[in-house]
């Protein structure tokens, strides 16, 4: 079985919001052994969706369609899957009925406007949305079948669980399984370079990688008959890729680094402060993303001028005046000072120049000095030149700062 995902708004095409329901889609979809064709998007413009239709119904046994199926002018969708079918459009009662109700139990009155979500084209069925008031609609387009759903992500994936995923085959004689590995501290050649022997493209399980701020991320895709060979295979070639990075990896699928570092310092009982400056409490934002975090990070400073940096953290003025804010002795004070005050196992400190402007010929823009101070050992620190605008040079900053506190983590258990 094959698969295609259309997906329909200005917003999306326009770069507004970011798609996530075609990449949950086409997960779930692997899952039970049907591969994705195509990812389409297209603006709410009747012509443009119809041409959708048609395009991707000739190519794939199953089209899900997310988003345009609202009250507005622009919901289009309705209309679109009704011109491609060659038929006109139809009022289904029970669905009004539905839609009347989930605005009563809201305490309100549905506007009239919003019937035209209870509209279908002839021929069509309309399915059931519990997570809110616009019906999907199932229907046959050529040799496919296409079910259209709400692009809200909650209401989508609730009506995929209800209508599609139980009319999918039992078997389709494949099972497809992947994972994700998450590199930091090497470039996309390099890791390349390491896993050579597990990326060739006959192979099966197939290994790719990707780069997405900064980090590289090795994809494995298994796809054999049988979910336990294709649980097996999958499970062995992870582990000769993890095996071959390293203690570059720092986690698998969606882990993010910080989430990583912060599950070690919990692991081991261990906490952490910062002292930011030209990252301006990125890292600190970092570890307190996630739930939780507050047992292992205790804080930290923003200092961005040299007066705070020696009331706040104890740099001292003269050193401050001799080396200039971006140096390795300011550097391994801000750590020191912030892991002493903090009362923390460790510290991490970030001064630089993020840019564009401040640069010099001996610092130019991108000189990130980065310690990490430890209770159990000397501070250190090290300098570097980050290339990129302003938001990438503070991104990668802060993440280096932080793979540079989970190798030291991981060294301190080998």
């Amino acid at each position: 079985m094959q698969a295609a995902i259309l997906s329909i708004g200005d917003e999306l095409v326009l770069g507004q919001t970011v798609d996530t329901n075609a990449a949950w889609l086409s997960a779930r979809l692997a899952e039970r052994g049907v591969m994705t064709r195509c990812h389409l998007t297209v603006a709410d413009h009747v012509e443009l969706v119809t041409e959708a239709f048609v395009r991707v119904s000739r190519d794939a046994d199953l089209v899900i369609v997310t988003g345009g199926l609202g009250p507005t002018d622009d919901d289009v969708t309705r209309e679109a899957l009704a011109a491609a079918m060659g038929v006109e459009q139809e009022l289904n009662e029970e669905a009004l009925t539905h839609i009347r109700q989930m605005f009563e139990s809201r305490g309100r009155m549905m506007a009239e406007r919003n019937a035209v979500q209870a509209m279908r084209p002839i021929g069509s069925e309309t399915l059931h949305n519990p997570a809110g008031t616009a019906p999907g609609i199932r229907a046959t387009l050529g040799d496919a079948v296409v079910f259209v759903f709400p692009g809200v992500p909650h209401e989508m994936r609730t009506m995929y669980d209800l209508h599609v995923s139980p009319a999918l085959p039992e078997q389709t004689g494949r099972v497809i399984l992947s994972a994700k590995i998450n590199t930091f501290g090497a470039g996309e050649s390099t890791v390349a370079e390491l896993i050579a022997d597990q990326t060739h493209r006959s192979a099966n399980p197939i290994v790719g990688t990707t780069v997405a701020d900064g980090i590289v991320s090795v994809r494995v895709r298994s796809e054999f008959a049988t979910v336990d060979e294709t649980r097996s295979q999958l499970d062995a070639t992870i582990a000769a890729v993890e095996a071959a990075l390293g203690p570059l990896v720092f986690s698998r699928d969606d882990e993010s680094l910080a989430l990583s570092v912060g599950r070690l310092l919990r692991e081991r009982g261990k906490t952490l402060a910062t002292a930011e400056s030209c990252t301006a409490g990125l890292v600190g934002k970092m570890m307190t993303d996630e739930a939780g975090s507050s047992d292992y990070y205790v804080g930290g400073w923003v200092v961005y001028s040299n007066a705070l940096k020696h009331s706040q953290l104890g740099v001292p003025s003269d050193v401050l005046e001799q080396h200039g804010a971006v140096s390795e002795p300011v550097a391994l004070a801000l750590a020191e000072g912030a892991r002493e005050r903090a009362d923390a196992d460790f510290a991490l400190a970030i001064t630089g120049i993020a840019g564009p402007g401040g640069g010099s010929d001996e610092k130019p823009v991108g000189t990130v000095w980065i310690a990490l101070a430890d209770r159990g050992a000397p501070t250190i620190a090290t300098r570097h030149v980050f290339i990129g605008d302003r938001d990438m040079v503070r991104d990668r900053s802060a993440k280096t700062a932080l793979n540079k506190l989970r190798v030291r983590l991981i060294g301190a258990e080998s």
